[in-house]
């Protein structure tokens, strides 16, 4: 099925397989009333999109439950092929050992004094330009 942009739109499984091999995305949220984007490294934990920020970041001052989108995506140089997902949920602080055990370096400078937010998994959607 295709889009009005002429996309092909991806399933929920697919979106996630995307998701679980990309490295860098963007988290939408809103700061002192307005939008704000962060880039940020992360890494797929089941159904939740799992970051590292420093605690003194607007993006952690967000993290009380607030609904947030997520986007990552990877396109050609050219433009001529790629995809796109966007992830709709609550952006909250990590604290499960189970959750954080075995990831990589989500930081873009580590830092002990560093957490990690998860955002849930609830909305999913994705497109692909093939």
């Amino acid at each position: 099925m295709l889009d009005p942009f002429g996309l092909e739109v991806l399933d929920r499984a697919r979106c996630l397989a995307l998701l679980a091999g990309a490295r860098l995305g963007r988290v939408v949220f809103t700061h002192r009333g307005l939008p704000a984007v962060q880039l940020v490294r992360f890494a797929l934990r089941g159904e939740n999109v799992v970051c590292e920020v420093p605690p003194g970041s607007a993006l952690f001052a967000a993290a009380h439950g607030t609904v947030v989108a997520f986007e990552a995506d990877d396109f050609a140089a050219d433009l001529s092929a790629g995809w796109s997902v966007t992830v709709l949920g609550r952006l909250r602080e990590a604290r499960e050992p189970a959750l954080l055990a075995g990831l990589p370096p989500l930081s873009w400078r580590p830092d002990p004094e560093d957490r990690h937010l998860t955002v849930s998994i609830e909305v999913v959607s994705g497109s692909r330009l093939a």
